[in-house]
């Protein structure tokens, strides 16, 4: 299979990683359907790719015809049928195992045998949901990076049975799309999160034992490391459940003590204090 053949894609769900894949690949020429449950979040979505484009053009970045031609490439949809013309399905739905199990045994028993389906999963096994479908040696993860249509990596997550022709198909889109593909085996985290959390723990636990202020370790990693975002306000950024959700899906898989969660990122996620979206985290916003 070549890059030629992926033409048109399909994309579950329109929330920030959904449209963002939407937006890249309807920029990159190719023919975007993008599913969600509702018209109200298809709509959302939509809104959301026509805002991104707008201050593109406010930027000198596309004009007002590129706006139009991208959007025109991009159909919102509430219907996998609406996936029939697809040669591949990314699915970028919320990042729950038992969820991810169920869209992808709902697309393998709709699309064609030859149809590609690849997860956005940021954590989650693609062996584990390969094993659940018809076609594992068709399926692969695309893990985007937020906001996607600024971030210039993928990764790309093969899974054990992942076939050759899958991952040159799908690693000659992502340059396609103008990104930069690395290669994964499929592990807890992948490469960057396995990297990034425990980094991320890390720091909380410097925090925890009185070792700095907040704003000292984030201003140690920004400018000792050249980090954009400092560890902690990154933390508050990602979200702190969605980081106590990581570091617990390390210590299950690897069974090493090391990838422990911080007491102290326990004690502010059972507080609700999950960062930016709820206002407070490590830091007040």
């Amino acid at each position: 299979m070549s890059i030629l053949t992926i033409n048109t894609v399909g994309i579950v769900g329109a929330g920030i990683m959904g449209n963002g894949i939407a937006q890249t690949c309807a920029a990159a020429g190719l023919h975007v359907v993008m599913v969600d449950i509702s018209d109200e979040a298809v709509a959302k979505g939509l809104a959301t790719i026509a805002g991104s484009l707008d201050r593109m053009i406010k930027k000198d970045k596309i004009t007002a015809a590129d706006k139009s031609a991208i959007l025109a490439r991009i159909r919102g949809s509430t219907q996998y049928e609406d996936f029939k013309a697809v040669q591949l399905v990314i699915e970028a739905a919320t990042e729950n195992y038992a969820l991810k199990v169920k869209i992808v045994q709902q697309l393998d028993a709709l699309l064609a045998p030859e149809v590609l389906i690849a997860s956005n999963t940021s954590s989650i096994s693609i062996t584990k949901l390969a094993a659940v479908t018809q076609r594992p040696d068709r399926c692969i993860g695309m893990h985007f990076f937020n906001p996607v249509p600024l971030m210039a990596l993928v990764e790309i997550i093969r899974g054990l049975q992942t076939s050759d022709a899958t991952h040159e198909a799908v690693h000659a889109m992502a340059i396609a799309l103008g990104k930069t593909p690395i290669t994964v085996k499929n592990g807890p985290g992948f490469v960057v999160n396995r990297i990034l959390m425990p980094m991320v723990n890390e720091a909380l636990f410097v925090l925890a034992e009185g070792v700095a202020t907040p704003e000292d370790i984030d201003a140690g990693m920004t400018l000792g490391c050249n980090q954009p975002l400092g560890p902690l306000a990154l933390a508050d950024m990602i979200g702190l459940d969605v980081c106590l959700a990581v570091m617990e899906v390390f210590l299950n898989e690897f069974g090493d003590s090391k990838y422990r969660p911080c007491p102290l990122l326990k004690e502010l996620v059972a507080a609700g204090r999950l960062g930016r979206k709820t206002g407070q985290g490590v830091y007040t916003y």
